[in-house]
C-alpha cells in the first residue's frame, strides 16, 4: 500500500494549464483552392489586411454562399464564435438627411413612444427598424408592443440580452412565443431588424441586418391583427391603455420604425438594407416624428441615419469623378464626408455586416493555394513494383500519359484496385510516406475533379462505391501497426504523413459517396479489420428520435474493446436541425479500432503555441460523425455524445486522467499536435469507460492524462511507514481510552458519553484504513471499503462537531439550560453521516470508489460527499476554539489579578498565555483541526510529513490528554487505590 491511498491526507486538485506567450496566434485551415488562416490577436481592420498582405495573402473575401460556408466551416472548427475582421469596406456619408431618433436612457417605467396612427385590421404585418442596444443593460428588453381593447400586447417584439453573449430576439402573436434566436452581438452598434407575420397558417420570419435569421409557423393563425390598437415604442402595456413596468422596457436607441400590411419577402428586406430607404408597396406607417406622441422625459435627437446601406457608393463616386475635373478636392477633404466601415463576419449567425474599422477583432486571412493539375507518380519499389506487373501495368501507364484531373473515374478504381492487391499480397517494406501521400493526394484530387462535375447517376455511383470499398481496404491494410511503421514520417520533400492523413482522405471520400447516394436513397455498409464505415440516409421530422452509431452492432465482430462504443445524437438536436429547415440527411460515421496502437501521445514540438491543446495518450477507438445536408454539399454543426472503452491498461504507479478530444485537422498545418479539446467535456469516467460531450461533429477519441506521483518513490515509501507505524500506535492508544472510560467509574455525562463514540468512529475508522490494501484488487470489496472508511470518517468528524457544540453549550452560551441533549447529539454523529453516505452512494452513477486504491472518486467529484461536510465541520469547530480561546484568556486574566495583586504585568501574560496553550492543544484533538494542514499538503512534502504526523498520532494524543492527564480517569483511579489500601 502506497501512503497517497490513504484517505487523510488532502484533497489533491491537479490542474492543466494551457498558455499562450507569444506575439501572434493563427490557426490554419485548407480548402481545394485556397485556405484560411485565423488571426486571434485583436487588431484594427487596416493592421489586419497589412498582415495579411505582408504574409502574401488578403483578408477573407465573403462574395458568394460557397465562400460564406466555407468560413463559417473553417471558424466554427475552431469554436470562433466572435466576429472577425474580413476584406469588406464601405464608406458612410455625413450628407445623407437626418432624421430622428429616440434614446431611452436606462430602464424606466415611464420613457415611450406612441405612433399617432389608427391601423386597421391587418391579416399579415411586417415591421422593420432600426435599434441600437445599450451594451451594459441586460435582461428583458421590448422594442414595440401593440394592444386592442380585447388583447393586451397582441402583437410584441422583445430581446433578451446578456453580457458578453448575442443578442436574442423573440417574436408574441396572440400571446404565443416565438423561439428567442440569437441575432447580431450585444454591442454599441447599429443593427437592423425586421419581423413578419401572417395570420394564413401562422407563419412568421425574423431577419437581423438584412439576413434572415429564422422562420416558423403556428403562431396563432385563429385571427389577425386588431384594429383601432395602441402601438407603443419600448414598452410594453400593462393595461390597455395604462402603465408600464420598468423590468422589460427598453434602454437604448430606437429609429427608422416602418410597418407594412404585408409579408415583405427576403429580397425586399435586403434591398432595403443595402439602399436605406422602405419600400413603399403596402407601407402604412413610416417614420416620422410628427405622427408619433412621446414622453416628456424621452430623449428626442435629429441625427444622419444610422443605416449603412451601399447608397454611399454613388455618392463617393460623384465625389470622384468631379475630382477629376477639380484637384482642388483632397482625400483630407473627402475623408472629412465620408466614415469608413470595414467588414465583419459573424460565425455564430453564417452572415456578415460593417463595424468602425477602428475597433479591435479578430481577423481571417486568405491565401491561395497552388494547386498542381497533376501529381507526379512517385518513384519508390512499390509503384515500381505495381508498374512491372503485368495486370497493373495499363493502369500505371495510362497515370503516366495522363496524370491531370481530367480523368475517368474508372482508372481510379482500377488503380485502387490494384493497390489493394498488392497490399494483400504483402511482403517486407511494402510502402512508404510518399507512397502513402499520393495515394492520399490522388484520392482527394479527383473527389475534387468528381465535385467540379457533378457526376450523378447509377452507373458513377456504382463505380464510388467500388472505389471507396476498395480504398477504405486499402487503409484498413496500412492501418495495421506492422504496416504504419514502414510509412510513418517525413517523405523526401520533408511533408508529414501519418495516421490522419489517411483519416482525413477518408473523411473527404465518405462525403463525396453520401452526395452521390443521397439521390437515390440509399447507405453504405463496410466493415474490415481497423476500419468500419457505415452511411444512412435519413428523413427528419418533429418527432425525430436519437440517432445511434454502434460498431458492434453495425458490425459483425465485436472485441472486448469496442463493445461499449458508441456515438448517440440527441433527439433534441434533430429536431433543432429539422425546425432550420433540414428534411433529408445523410449521416456517416466512421470507426477506427487499432489507432491507439499507432499513434503517440507524446508531445509534439511547438505544442505551446495552441491554446488547449490536449497532452495525453490516446487510449481509445477513434470514432467520427458527420452529418451532410446533400442538397446544399456541406455538414451541418450538431452536438454529440460518445462513449468508448479504453485499451490501455493504467499503470498502479501513476494517477489518469480522462480527457475528451478531437482530431482537429486545422492545427496539423502549424506543425502542432492536432488533438484538441475544445468545445468538449467528460461526463461519466469509469473503470475503462469515458463519455464525452462535444458540440460539434469530427473524429473523437479519448486520451489519458498520466500524472507522474509528485514525490519522488523514497518519499512515498517513508511516508507509508510513517502511516502504518503511527496509524497502529494511534489505534492501540484509543482502544486503551475506550477501555478506560468503559471500566472505571467515571462519573456518567454528556462529556463522557461523546468522547466513548469519538473513540469508537476513530477506532473504526483505522481499523478498516490498516486493512483496505487487501480489498483493492476486488473492486465490490473495494467500494464496500470506501463506503465504509467514508462513514466511520465522517461519524468522527460529526462527533468532532458534537465536541464542539457541548463546548459552546459549556463555556460560550451557559445560560442555556442544563436539560440533557444526547438524542439530538446521536442523530448528528451517526445520523448525518449514514445520510450524507447514502446520498453519495445513489449519486455516485456507479463510479463511487477511485481506480487503483479504496477511497472516493475524485475524477467525477464525489470526494466532495466527505471533503464538503469535513470541511463545515472545521469551520465551526474554529470558531468555536476561537471563542473559547479568548474567555479561557479573560478568564485567566480575572484570576491573575484576584489571587496575585503584587505579580508584575509580563508574569500575567505567561499565564495567560499558558492557559491560552493548554485549551488549544487539550481541544485540537477532538475538534479535528489538525486537518487544516491537509490543504498545504500539495505544496510542500513537509507539510505532508507534518499533516501525516499529526493526524496518525490523534489517538495517542487523546490518550495522554483524555485519559493518563484526565483529572476524572486520575480520580477514580486514585479512589480505587484508596479502597484497596482500607482492604
Amino acid at each position: 500500500m502506497r501512503w497517497s491511498l490513504f484517505p487523510n491526507f488532502g484533497l489533491l486538485v491537479c490542474m492543466h494549464s494551457y498558455i499562450s506567450a507569444f506575439t501572434l496566434e493563427t490557426r490554419t485551415l485548407t480548402y481545394d483552392e485556397s485556405y484560411y488562416e485565423y488571426v486571434a490577436n485583436p487588431v484594427q481592420w487596416n493592421s489586419a489586411m497589412k498582415l495579411c498582405n505582408q504574409r502574401s495573402g488578403s483578408l477573407a473575401t465573403v462574395s458568394n454562399p460557397v465562400e460564406n460556408q466555407k468560413l463559417s466551416s473553417f471558424l466554427k472548427s475552431l469554436n470562433i464564435s466572435q466576429p472577425v475582421w474580413i476584406a469588406r469596406e464601405v464608406m458612410t456619408h455625413h450628407l445623407s438627411s437626418q432624421t430622428l431618433i429616440l434614446e431611452f436612457s436606462g430602464h424606466s417605467d415611464r420613457k415611450h413612444a406612441r405612433l399617432l396612427h389608427k391601423f386597421p385590421s391587418m391579416g399579415s404585418v411586417t415591421v422593420c427598424t432600426l435599434v441600437r442596444f445599450d451594451p451594459n443593460s441586460s435582461g428583458i428588453s421590448t422594442i414595440f408592443s401593440y394592444s386592442i381593447k380585447s388583447y393586451i400586447n397582441q402583437f410584441l417584439l422583445r430581446a433578451k440580452l446578456v453580457p458578453g453573449k448575442l443578442v436574442q430576439l423573440a417574436l408574441q402573436v396572440h400571446g404565443n412565443n416565438g423561439p428567442y434566436i440569437e441575432a447580431f452581438d450585444h454591442d454599441d452598434s447599429w443593427h437592423s431588424v425586421c419581423v413578419s407575420w401572417t395570420q394564413n397558417g401562422g407563419h412568421w420570419a425574423l431577419f437581423a441586418n438584412g439576413r434572415e435569421g429564422f422562420r416558423g409557423e403556428g403562431l396563432n393563425s385563429s385571427e389577425g391583427i386588431g384594429r383601432d390598437g395602441i402601438f407603443i415604442i419600448g414598452q410594453e402595456l400593462d393595461t390597455f391603455g395604462g402603465s408600464f413596468k420598468k423590468n422589460g422596457s427598453f434602454s437604448g436607441s430606437i429609429t427608422e420604425l416602418h410597418i407594412w400590411d404585408r409579408v415583405l419577402d427576403r429580397a425586399e428586406i435586403y434591398t432595403m438594407e443595402k439602399q436605406c430607404s422602405p419600400i413603399s408597396s403596402g407601407l402604412v406607417f413610416n417614420w416620422s416624428g410628427a405622427t408619433m406622441e412621446t414622453e416628456t422625459s424621452l430623449t428626442k435627437l435629429r441625427s444622419d441615419n444610422p443605416c449603412q446601406g451601399n447608397s454611399e457608393d454613388s455618392l463617393s463616386d460623384s465625389f470622384l469623378d468631379s475630382s477629376v475635373g477639380n484637384q482642388t478636392l483632397s482625400y483630407e477633404f473627402l475623408s472629412f464626408w465620408l466614415d469608413k466601415n470595414c467588414g465583419i463576419f459573424q460565425p455564430t449567425k453564417e452572415t456578415w455586416s460593417f463595424t468602425k474599422c477602428d475597433s479591435l477583432r479578430g481577423a481571417v486571412c486568405q491565401f491561395k493555394k497552388e494547386v498542381p493539375d497533376v501529381i507526379a507518380l512517385p518513384k519508390t519499389p512499390f509503384f515500381s513494383r505495381l508498374s512491372q506487373d503485368p495486370l497493373t501495368k495499363p493502369v500505371m501507364e495510362e497515370l503516366s500519359v495522363n496524370p491531370s484531373l481530367d480523368r475517368d473515374l474508372t482508372l481510379l478504381q482500377q488503380l485502387t484496385q490494384a493497390v489493394l492487391n498488392m497490399l494483400e499480397a504483402g511482403g517486407p517494406n511494402l510502402l512508404s510516406s510518399s507512397d502513402v501521400l499520393y495515394l492520399t493526394q490522388m484520392i482527394e484530387m479527383d473527389l475534387t475533379a468528381l465535385a467540379s462535375t457533378h457526376s450523378t447517376g447509377v452507373d458513377a455511383a456504382e463505380v464510388m462505391v467500388s472505389i471507396a470499398t476498395n480504398y477504405v481496404k486499402m487503409a484498413s491494410l496500412m492501418l495495421e501497426p506492422q504496416m504504419a511503421t514502414q510509412w510513418k514520417g517525413m517523405t523526401e520533400d520533408g511533408v508529414s504523413v501519418g495516421p490522419f492523413t489517411i483519416v482525413k482522405s477518408i473523411d473527404n471520400l465518405t462525403e463525396t459517396l453520401a452526395d452521390m447516394l443521397a439521390a437515390e436513397g440509399r447507405g453504405f455498409t463496410l466493415l474490415t479489420k481497423n476500419i468500419d464505415v457505415y452511411l444512412k440516409w435519413q428523413k427528419l421530422s418533429e418527432e425525430s428520435c436519437r440517432h445511434t452509431f454502434k460498431p458492434s452492432v453495425v458490425g459483425s465482430h465485436t472485441t472486448s474493446s469496442n463493445g461499449q462504443d458508441e456515438l448517440l445524437i440527441p433527439d433534441t438536436e434533430l429536431q433543432r436541425i429539422h425546425a432550420l429547415g433540414y428534411k433529408e440527411l445523410m449521416f456517416i460515421h466512421t470507426h477506427y479500432s487499432h489507432l491507439s496502437e499507432i499513434v503517440s501521445g507524446a508531445h509534439e514540438p511547438h505544442q505551446e503555441k495552441v491554446k488547449r491543446i490536449s497532452p495525453g495518450h490516446l487510449s481509445s477507438a477513434v470514432i467520427s460523425a458527420t452529418i451532410r445536408d446533400t442538397s446544399k454539399g456541406q455538414t451541418i454543426p450538431v452536438a454529440v455524445e460518445y462513449t468508448l472503452s479504453s485499451s490501455h491498461v493504467v499503470e498502479y504507479s501513476r494517477r489518469v486522467s480522462p480527457v475528451c478530444a478531437f482530431w482537429n485537422f486545422s492545427l496539423m498545418h502549424n506543425h502542432t499536435s492536432g488533438w484538441s479539446s475544445d468545445g468538449c467535456r467528460v461526463t461519466f469516467a469509469g473503470t475503462g469507460v469515458t463519455s464525452c460531450l462535444c458540440n460539434h461533429t469530427t473524429n473523437f477519441a479519448v486520451l489519458m492524462n498520466y500524472l507522474e506521483p509528485k514525490w519522488s518513490p523514497e518519499e512515498e515509501l517513508i511516508l507509508t511507514k510513517l502511516t502504518f507505524i503511527g496509524s497502529g500506535a494511534s489505534l492501540c492508544a484509543l482502544v486503551v481510552t475506550l477501555m478506560l472510560f468503559t471500566v472505571l467509574d467515571i462519573p456518567k455525562s454528556d462529556r463522557t458519553s461523546i468522547h466513548k463514540n469519538l473513540f469508537i468512529a476513530l477506532i473504526c475508522a483505522q481499523v478498516i484504513l490498516l486493512c483496505s490494501g487487501s480489498a483493492i484488487h476486488n473492486k465490490v470489496a473495494c467500494t464496500l471499503v470506501a463506503a465504509l472508511l467514508h462513514l466511520f470518517f465522517m461519524a468522527a468528524f460529526s462527533w468532532m462537531l458534537v465536541e464542539g457544540l457541548l463546548l459552546w453549550s459549556k463555556v460560550v452560551a451557559v445560560n442555556l439550560s442544563e436539560e440533557r441533549h444526547m438524542k439530538y447529539y446521536y442523530l448528528i454523529g451517526w445520523g448525518l453521516p449514514v445520510l450524507i453516505v447514502t446520498i453519495t452512494l445513489a449519486s455516485a452513477s456507479g463510479k463511487y470508489s477511485a481506480d487503483g486504491y479504496c477511497w472516493l472518486s475524485v475524477q467525477n467529484g464525489i470526494i466532495w460527499g466527505f471533503a464538503g461536510p469535513v470541511i463545515f465541520i472545521i469551520m465551526v469547530n474554529i470558531m468555536v476554539l476561537t471563542r473559547v480561546v479568548v474567555i479561557t484568556i479573560s478568564t485567566a486574566k480575572r484570576r491573575s489579578i484576584m489571587l496575585a495583586m503584587g505579580t508584575s504585568p509580563a508574569e500575567q501574560a505567561y499565564e495567560q498565555m499558558r492557559a491560552a496553550v493548554k485549551a488549544v492543544l487539550v481541544l485540537l484533538p477532538i475538534l479535528g483541526l489538525t486537518w487544516l494542514c491537509g490543504i498545504l499538503v500539495p505544496f510542500s512534502i513537509v507539510m505532508a510529513y507534518i499533516f501525516i504526523l499529526l493526524n496518525s498520532l490523534q489517538g495517542l494524543f487523546i490518550f495522554l490528554i483524555y485519559g493518563v492527564y484526565n483529572t476524572e480517569v486520575r480520580s477514580t483511579v486514585n479512589r480505587i487505590k484508596e479502597r484497596e489500601k482500607k482492604r
